[in-house]
């Protein structure tokens, strides 16, 4: 039981950093644009918020205040994030681009840049750069109380977290009452299903594209930070951030691009990505286990493909640029 215990609780961890990024590429799905640029937009989001926070400290001195090191934090990673999906924003809704080249193009430029700004930083104060250990101990804090933690079973696995994993749970919920429940969120998933319906309805197609990338890459870049403020342990660690991204856009097939399932899912993933380091099986080889979550979602892939149901589909203008002239 302690096993388990411990394993959910480190998958949640992980999980977290899944879940922005899943979030914010299902809203970015949900308006037909596909942005496989991901994992360059979590470096940029893991560089720049590690700097907010870094330098907001380092002129504040004695007077840092640690909640408004988290709130510079997350601001500099969902700027960052913003401001590169601004860019394929414009090259495929604006300049009509193959969405697929654009998003590895972002990936690769996104990467360099989050690598460029974290070797910057590092090389500026002449060795690795990392925050205080008063500040570190901010944004690695358990949110509830002690008691509550200390409750068998389920006081570990609901109350020990971060703030920022319950960050995320309010983000899924927002975003699900958007997308479900309001008007605006209606609109943006009929321009991901059909675009040229939409625009002959009235609903302004670049709006509604540009914002859901723009929010999307900006909520997908605070998974970025999150890692280097949690899991790094407050110190830019480029190599650790590789491959998440990627993960993150698996994790949204296998969600079915919904965002309540990205809470689970995430923890799901968390927990067989570093399920090798928890429950070893000798005959196994590492690299078998970091497979494990694309494994799964080619099946999920299959399964959902053969039952074909509309609502466990992609929007069914995903990665189509719309070009208003042949609606």
């Amino acid at each position: 039981m302690t096993t388990i215990i411990t394993l959910i609780t480190a998958a949640v961890t992980f999980g977290t950093v899944l879940m922005y990024g899943t979030l914010g590429e299902i809203l970015t799905e949900k308006s037909g644009n596909l942005n496989l640029g991901v994992e360059g937009i979590m470096y940029m989001g893991g560089a720049f918020g590690l700097a907010g926070a870094f330098y907001y400290e380092k002129a504040a001195g004695a007077a840092v205040s640690g909640p408004l090191a988290i709130i510079i934090a997350i601001a500099a990673a969902f700027a960052a994030g913003m401001a590169a999906s601004a860019i394929y924003s414009f090259i495929t809704v604006t300049l009509r681009a193959n969405q697929n080249v654009t998003g590895l193009a972002l990936s690769i430029f996104g990467t360099g840049i989050g690598q460029f700004v974290g070797e910057f930083m590092r090389v500026s104060e002449g060795g690795y750069v990392a925050l205080s250990n008063d500040l570190k101990g901010v944004f690695s804090a358990q949110v509830f109380p002690k008691f509550l933690v200390d409750i068998p079973v389920i006081g570990s696995i609901l109350f020990s977290h971060t703030i920022f994993f319950y960050l995320a749970i309010a983000v899924a919920v927002l975003m699900y009452l958007f997308l479900a429940k309001t008007r605006y969120g209606m609109y943006l998933t009929a321009v991901g299903e059909s675009p040229s319906t939409s625009d002959a309805a009235g609903i302004n197609i670049t709006k509604y594209k540009y914002l859901a990338t723009v929010i999307g890459g900006g909520i997908s870049a605070i998974g970025g930070m999150v890692y280097i403020m949690t899991t790094a342990g407050c110190v830019w660690n480029h190599e650790g951030l590789s491959g998440v991204g990627w993960l993150a856009v698996a994790l949204v097939i296998f969600c079915m691009w919904r965002p309540l399932n990205a809470i689970w899912g995430s923890v799901l993933f968390g927990a067989m990505m570093i399920m090798y380091l928890r429950v070893s099986i000798p005959f196994i080889p590492t690299e078998i286990y970091k497979i494990l979550p694309y494994i799964v979602t080619v099946i999920v892939l299959i399964l959902t493909s053969m039952r074909n149901s509309r609502d466990r589909q992609p929007p069914a203008s995903l990665g189509l640029n719309y070009f208003r002239e042949e609606r």
